[in-house]
């Protein structure tokens, strides 16, 4: 029997897995998760084989979760689901600690494989992400500015790109002005950006904003 833990923040997202999961005699969900830190939660308290991981979670860098996630449960093998493309994560998922990228589009029974495939020991790679990979159309060099950005960072450039004012993230995070400040410019130099202008442009191109 796989053991699976849904980690979504939509609840209907939630309720549609585990109705799949529920009619394949081979799987049972024994937990949800909300967020990151529920996601941590959930793996120190219960027997996890696969985490379903949507990439687009509250609190925090997905890249920076999966390494946190990869480091404290090496055994638990993770399969990412997304509403985005591919090309836009896929590969620093991998690099991170994933096991299989899934987009959302995909059918019920593709999932099932693709949880089979990653339980096993496998990696999922669809046919659309193989090809691509061979043709060279994914970058494969390093990792882009936002894989480096802490989870701290991450969350300050969200609430920036919402068009939030330091002093009220500070006021939001318990942080001074200055740290937030300074988080700021750390966010700019990795970013390779300039200004407060564009790391909100750069935050809503990147579906960063809550």
């Amino acid at each position: 029997m796989i053991r699976l833990l849904i980690a979504d923040d939509h609840p209907i997202v939630r309720e549609g897995l585990k109705r799949l999961v529920s009619e394949t005699p081979d799987m049972n969900v024994i937990g949800e998760a909300v967020d990151g830190a529920d996601v941590l939660q959930k793996l120190r308290e219960l027997p996890v084989d696969v985490l379903l991981l949507d990439v687009s979670m509250p609190s925090g860098n997905i890249i920076e979760n999966l390494r946190q996630i990869t480091s404290e449960f090496p055994k638990t093998r993770i399969l990412v689901l997304s509403i985005h493309p591919e090309d836009k994560y896929a590969l620093s998922t991998f690099r991170a600690g994933a096991s299989g990228y899934l987009t959302k589009e995909h059918t019920p029974e593709e999932l099932v494989l693709a949880i089979r495939r990653v339980h096993n020991g496998g990696k999922y790679v669809t046919a659309s992400l193989a090809e691509q990979l061979l043709t060279g159309r994914l970058a494969e060099s390093g990792e882009s500015g936002r894989d480096k950005l802490t989870h701290r960072e991450y969350e300050i450039l969200g609430l920036i790109g919402e068009g939030r004012r330091l002093k009220e993230i500070a006021a939001r995070l318990s942080l001074s002005p200055k740290t937030v400040s300074a988080h700021r410019g750390h966010i700019l130099e990795k970013l390779g950006l300039r200004s407060t202008g564009e790391l909100i442009r750069y935050a809503i191109e990147q579906g960063i904003t809550r």
